[in-house]
């Protein structure tokens, strides 16, 4: 089988875990980083052996002609960047979150499914060991019937000037950061089908969202989420059922989970033990996804993207509530 070729648009921390996880799959490498500066494109691809840096998006595309595009860069650009490689017919893994409203959701899936393109949210906790355990307890009915969970995320991020987390135009804010996670994991624990959901959000005078707090209302279960960027949280997913309970620490990047008996005992804890970088699982899973022709992952489905869009929205919603 030909190696798999990888480019990368945007040169930030996030990418050069990207760049670990794929020197870690046989048959893969990142042949080329693009970013809006050139210079910071040479600069990451010296240090992480990336063979062609650019200054322009459109020409690694056109120059490079890659197998998937890693979109690493601020969550701002990722529709237009998305809808670029859409356009040179080069498929897509995008960094969470994927897209900042309805709108650009709908459009980018239309645009894939017209292209022919393999487009993909990059929500890498859903391939976690400790997360599928988690899923397969649930799913197993090994805690009885759920009537509660609780999500929590957070920690303090940076204030100075310009940094991502409070500038708008970087598409900074809570909800694209961490609520992404809290609601992701709750709705794949609990299911989409909720009948309603109350949103409360604290507000930043840049103009972002600093903490957030949901409820999703289950037939016979409530769901209670939080996540936060002016100061840490305990960071775990609970969840109660009537006949025990499942705790899940640190739950966007888990390495561990616990089940528990209705009377507190410890039936069944995990650990992982294998896994280095969490990145490695869903970028195999854009490797085969491509190889084998598929538009979108089974595992990342299209819908789930629209769908955490569709939560966003709410949030913005409570903005001069």
């Amino acid at each position: 089988m030909s190696e798999f070729r990888f480019a990368i648009m945007g040169a930030g921390d996030i990418s050069r875990k990207f760049c670990d996880a794929v020197r870690r799959i046989e048959g893969c490498r990142v042949a080329a980083v693009s970013s809006k500066s050139l210079e910071r494109a040479k600069s990451f691809a010296a240090r992480e052996g990336v063979p062609a840096a650019y200054g322009s998006y459109a020409e690694m595309l056109e120059k490079e002609k890659p197998d998937c595009v890693y979109i690493g860069a601020d969550t701002a650009s990722h529709y237009a960047l998305t809808m670029l490689c859409l356009e040179h017919k080069v498929p897509v893994l995008c960094e969470k979150a994927q897209f900042c409203s309805v709108k650009e959701a709908l459009s980018a899936i239309a645009f894939a499914k017209k292209q022919g393109v393999f487009m993909m949210e990059a929500m890498w906790s859903y391939f976690l060991p400790a997360v599928k355990t988690v899923k397969k307890w649930v799913d197993g009915g090994r805690i009885g019937k759920i009537y509660a969970s609780d999500c929590t995320i957070g920690f303090k991020a940076p204030t100075h000037e310009g940094n991502r987390y409070f500038t708008t135009e970087l598409g900074g804010g809570t909800a694209y950061d961490l609520t992404v996670y809290t609601y992701d994991l709750t709705v794949l624990m609990l299911g989409r089908n909720y009948l309603d959901c109350a949103v409360s959000s604290l507000w930043h005078e840049s103009g972002v969202d600093t903490l957030n707090h949901a409820v999703l209302r289950y037939d016979g279960a409530l769901a209670s989420m939080t996540s936060s960027i002016i100061g840490p949280l305990e960071e775990r997913l609970i969840i109660y059922g009537d006949g025990g309970k499942i705790i899940l620490p640190h739950s966007h990047f888990a390495s561990e989970a616990t089940l528990y008996t209705s009377d507190g005992r410890v039936a069944e804890h995990f650990k992982d033990t294998e896994t280095e970088n969490g990145f490695l699982y869903e970028v195999e899973e854009a490797v085969r996804c491509v190889r084998e022709g598929r538009l979108e992952s089974d595992v990342v489905p299209q819908r789930v993207t629209l769908d955490s869009t569709k939560f966003y929205e709410k949030i913005f919603a409570t903005r001069n509530v």
